[in-house]
């Protein structure tokens, strides 16, 4: 696995190395021993799937608050997304930035969300399907979110009319 630091100190995208031959290809996407060379919170508590079946389809921005942060590793199974995630952390030098990372079937990349940061996406195809590593069991009281167009975050989605349920569309923005 191939581990590259965005810009975000603590956020990786983490790429394949492929073993090909003429059946396909084998690779790891998941190695408990090289996320603890890094430092990197575990983020095997609970796995989830999302399936998203329009493009334009946007989730987020979702957080967890303390005393229950939540790292997790997201990979994208079938489809694309764009994923954006920002930096919570008050302390951090990059504090309300964010990054957008593409994963898709095709790069099987995944994105490393570390504790402390928001994280949503949104569907750049039809029938999209996520798998989430979360280092935390769900607990819906340390549930926090942010609207997805925030002004403080200046996050340019790339589908301009996203498809949002009630919820994701009523948060209120960011408050630091």
């Amino acid at each position: 696995m191939i581990f590259t630091e965005t810009r975000l100190k603590g956020a990786f995208v983490i790429d394949i190395e492929p073993r090909v031959d003429e059946r396909g290809f084998f690779a790891r996407s998941y190695c408990q021993r090289e996320f603890d060379l890094r430092g990197l919170v575990q983020t095997t508590a609970q796995c989830n799937i999302a399936h998203n079946i329009q493009a334009g389809t946007l989730r987020g921005m979702h957080w967890r608050s303390i005393p229950s942060p939540e790292a997790k590793l997201v990979r994208v199974v079938r489809g694309a997304i764009l994923d954006v995630i920002i930096d919570l952390r008050p302390d951090s030098a990059t504090y309300l930035q964010h990054v957008a990372i593409e994963l898709s079937e095709n790069n099987h990349r995944a994105l490393y969300v570390p504790e402390k940061f928001a994280h949503g996406f949104q569907t750049l195809v039809d029938d999209t399907q996520l798998f989430y590593q979360m280092s935390e069991f769900y607990d819906p009281k340390y549930d926090c979110a942010a609207r997805w167009n925030d002004p403080a975050f200046g996050i340019e989605w790339p589908i301009r009319n996203p498809i949002l349920n009630d919820r994701d569309r009523s948060y209120p923005d960011f408050l630091a």
